[in-house]
């Protein structure tokens, strides 16, 4: 490669780190500065990164949803997803990210709000670490946050597929992510009081895929079941339309994963970083795996959609400990997470709850399951104090949620007529079809 070519791309780049403003430098010297402004840039960049690949679990959470459900609702499925990232970006925008992170707590360490809105001072524009050395900029703090805010609905999405009315759940999911997810989560992440008591949880086995799968729980419980999915005692299989497409969604998943566990790092650390993906990769193998063999064995056929919700039952369980517990505990706890969502489905079915694509199980059975695995398999957290956190979190978001499901319910009603379900709600809601050269008849 030409030198002076180099030299063009690389001083202008050199200058402009040592002459970032605001940063507090390790040191005193020239290569001091120039570390430090390095370090910021990188730390910035890879956090950008990571909120690239969360953004990505969103179409992961779409395809995944729509091929498991079948062809006359996946315009409904697609149009729930696209409108359930915008609503958490501008909702936690205007009311999340100061819920979530106040600052300073108004009730004890309980509630707290630091205003409506984003905004800061120029000299407030880095987030400083610990050695008051720059980390990310505040932009790239409330971005990378902001993605996850909406996930806690998307899960919801799931679970209520084929017979929620459109505008009810997009009025829970305004309600839900901007006011209940950043309250709990300030509990945690925002320093509240469960922080104080030593709860763990580092990227949101319950934070975020629990108290989506607690709202998805009351939304399924108060809707009933899809028409003809139960009659007498027998349970008729509904079957999802696309597997293919089912299975991208799992493979985008897990590669958001990378920065959705990876970008919890907070830092671009080499060692951090590359010892979260190795259990969370590691996790979501093993979770395919005891899936898989657990399925096969009881239902005497390799099921391809238990293997794919083992998958992400792995990367559920892992979330809340992939930087506290060891390599091969990563293993166990992936393990167990694939057999855990084999017969939760199973269960759950046999009790009559309709869960169209196994949302219940993958994220709030096993979000339950990492977040005490965290005080199984690692030595520096309590088990009675995760144990405290998951049901503080379920109590709250599952009566909440609950609420505002019935008011919703008691008002403008929650579920499509038998007629349009049957029809499908991609007619009934939007007047169209996914696929319309294709499909010749309602099915």
């Amino acid at each position: 490669m030409n030198k002076s070519f180099v030299s063009k791309i690389t001083l202008p780049i050199i200058s402009a780190m040592i002459a970032l403003p605001g940063i507090a430098l390790a040191g005193d010297g020239a290569a001091d500065a120039t570390g430090a402004a390095a370090m910021y840039i990188v730390n910035n960049t890879w956090m950008l990164v990571a909120t690239f690949l969360v953004f990505i679990m969103h179409l992961g959470f779409a395809t995944l949803e729509a091929g498991l459900t079948r062809s006359k609702n996946t315009v409904n499925i697609l149009f729930k997803n696209t409108a359930i990232i915008s609503i958490g970006l501008l909702t936690y925008a205007a009311i999340g990210f100061n819920l979530m992170y106040p600052g300073d707590f108004s009730i004890g360490r309980f509630f707290g709000f630091s205003g409506f809105g984003i905004g800061v001072s120029p000299e407030k524009m880095m987030v400083a670490g610990d050695n008051g050395v720059g980390i990310y900029t505040y932009w790239t703090d409330f971005i990378f946050q902001a993605m996850f805010a909406a996930t806690a609905a998307t899960i919801v999405s799931g679970a209520v597929a084929e017979r929620i009315k459109l505008h009810s759940f997009l009025i829970f999911t305004i309600i839900y992510v901007a006011l209940i997810y950043p309250w709990v989560g300030s509990w945690k992440w925002g320093a509240g009081w469960l922080d104080a008591k030593g709860f763990y949880d580092f990227a949101g086995s319950t934070l975020v895929h629990s108290v989506g799968g607690w709202a998805a729980l009351a939304g399924v419980l108060l809707l009933g079941p899809r028409h003809g999915k139960y009659i007498g005692n027998s349970i008729k299989p509904i079957l999802g339309h696309n597997m293919p497409l089912a299975t991208i969604g799992v493979f985008l998943l897990w590669l958001g994963w990378y920065g959705f566990n990876g970008g919890s790092v907070l830092s671009a650390d080499p060692a951090a970083v590359s010892f979260v993906f190795v259990t969370t990769s590691l996790a979501a193998a093993a979770g395919v795996i005891g899936a898989m063999i657990l399925s096969w064995i009881l239902q005497k056929k390799p099921d391809l959609s238990m293997a794919l919700n083992g998958a992400l039952a792995g990367l559920v369980g892992i979330t809340a400990g992939a930087d506290v517990v060891s390599v091969m505990s990563s293993i166990i706890i992936g393990l167990i997470a694939g057999l855990l969502v084999v017969i939760s489905v199973m269960g759950i079915d046999r009790i009559k709850i309709d869960d169209p694509v196994g949302a219940i199980s993958v994220h709030l059975i096993c979000g339950i399951w990492g977040t005490l695995a965290v005080g199984i398999f690692s030595t520096d957290h309590s088990f009675g104090v995760q144990l405290l956190g998951v049901i503080a979190y379920g109590v709250t978001c599952f009566v909440s949620a609950l609420l505002i499901f019935f008011a919703l319910k008691a008002t403008l009603g929650i579920r499509v007529d038998e007629e349009e379900e049957r029809a499908g709600l991609d007619v009934g809601e939007h007047g169209m079809v996914a696929y319309a050269d294709f499909e010749t008849k309602s099915v």
